[in-house]
């Protein structure tokens, strides 16, 4: 399996810090953002790596992170966006990379405590289709919020203002590579973008998918407060277990 991190946008919600970069290289706590998504799909196994970014500081990932063999990287590639389009229009840029095979995808703003190993390797066992992941939280209204009946989840709603359910569908999605088929017949949103939630229900819609909540803290660092409140979940992190969950691997 290889791994797609998604780090453009214009990160218009944390201007003015990203009027003169690309929201993906501010600093969480001792480490730019990007660091974390990359490390998260290293420490599952992935050593095939795809960034995609855009706008003006595309050129600071290459500097920044050169070709990944800090992280241990056998291959650290790179796709350039153009515009807004949204997470599934960057998704699609990925196609040639995943040479046929599956994809584990992490949204570039997004950080976890704990290791989704896991969760990939039951994925690898499913053979098709796609897995998500979930954490509960206290705003679901800022994320995509699954609807279910029982076990089974009826339909991804995106930013409700009335969620039906208290948990978010976080950053981390796997999909076979049926899933650039399905980008091709999206429509944008009411916000122009291709949405990745239309993605996920299509999936819904053939019941091929398949959904855990995550173990431990989850959070995205796309606005003030959560970019901070990162920050701290990884400095008391760090307090706690030193290096080991966010070390950069040798």
């Amino acid at each position: 399996m290889k791994g797609i991190v998604l780090a453009g946008g214009l990160g218009s919600r944390l201007s003015p810090l990203t009027r003169i970069t690309n929201k993906h290289l501010l600093p969480v706590y001792d480490r730019p953002m990007v660091y974390y998504p990359i490390q998260t799909l290293v420490e599952a196994g992935m050593d095939d790596i795809l960034i995609v970014t855009g706008g003006y500081s595309a050129g600071d990932f290459l500097k920044l992170l050169r070709n990944g063999a800090e992280f241990g990287l056998r291959h650290l590639n790179y796709a350039y966006q153009e515009g807004e389009g949204g997470i599934a229009d960057a998704l699609k840029l990925a196609e040639d990379f995943a040479d046929g095979g599956p994809v584990c995808v992490v949204l570039g703003d997004n950080i976890l405590e704990n290791s989704i190993a896991t969760f990939v390797k039951k994925f690898r066992h499913q053979g098709s289709g796609a897995k998500i992941l979930m954490c509960k939280v206290p705003d679901p209204q800022r994320f995509g919020v699954p609807i279910f009946d029982g076990e089974r989840i009826l339909r991804i709603e995106e930013k409700p203002q009335a969620p039906q359910s208290p948990y978010a569908v976080i950053g981390v999605y796997m999909y076979d590579n049926r899933v650039f088929d399905i980008i091709k017949t999206l429509v944008p949103s009411g916000r122009g973008e291709l949405e990745i939630t239309d993605v996920n229900n299509a999936y819904i819609q053939t019941g091929d998918i398949s959904w855990e909540v995550i173990d431990g803290w989850w959070t995205d660092a796309g606005t003030f407060d959560s970019l901070l409140n990162a920050s701290n979940l990884v400095a008391e992190l760090k307090a706690r277990s030193g290096e080991k969950k966010v070390a950069i691997v040798k």
